[in-house]
């Protein structure tokens, strides 16, 4: 393994939010939009999507293609937060301020990841 540690960092982190949807899947079902299909699924799914692009970014071959694997992710990923926004029962229950920052803090974490290509 060769890199600086925030790359790690950020590894150890997508990594982290992918095992959670194994661990929790009750919350990521809570704010899946409701005009999306197979909600259990596709929480497995992005949670699969997290681990193993967190672990590519290891893994020098292949981390210009998690970047832009990440990248796409977190752009999917706005669906869920916009959605959180129409609606009181979307928001479950998460304070609308934070709901509103979490959308500057996605497009910096794809400006982060973006500064390894």
């Amino acid at each position: 393994m060769q890199g600086p540690w925030h790359l790690y960092l950020m590894a150890g982190l997508y990594i982290l939010a992918g095992i959670m949807h194994f661990i929790r899947p009750g919350i990521y079902l809570r704010i899946m939009p409701r005009y999306l299909p197979y909600h259990r699924a596709l929480v497995l799914w992005s949670g699969v999507a997290e681990v193993i692009l967190g672990l590519a970014l290891c893994v020098p071959l292949l981390m210009n293609w998690a970047i832009y694997g990440i990248i796409a992710m977190l752009i999917i990923f706005l669906l869920v937060h916009f959605y959180m926004l129409s609606s009181e029962k979307a928001a479950a229950g998460i304070p609308r301020w934070v709901l509103l920052l979490r959308i500057p803090v996605q497009f910096g974490l794809m400006y982060w990841a973006h500064c390894y290509l």
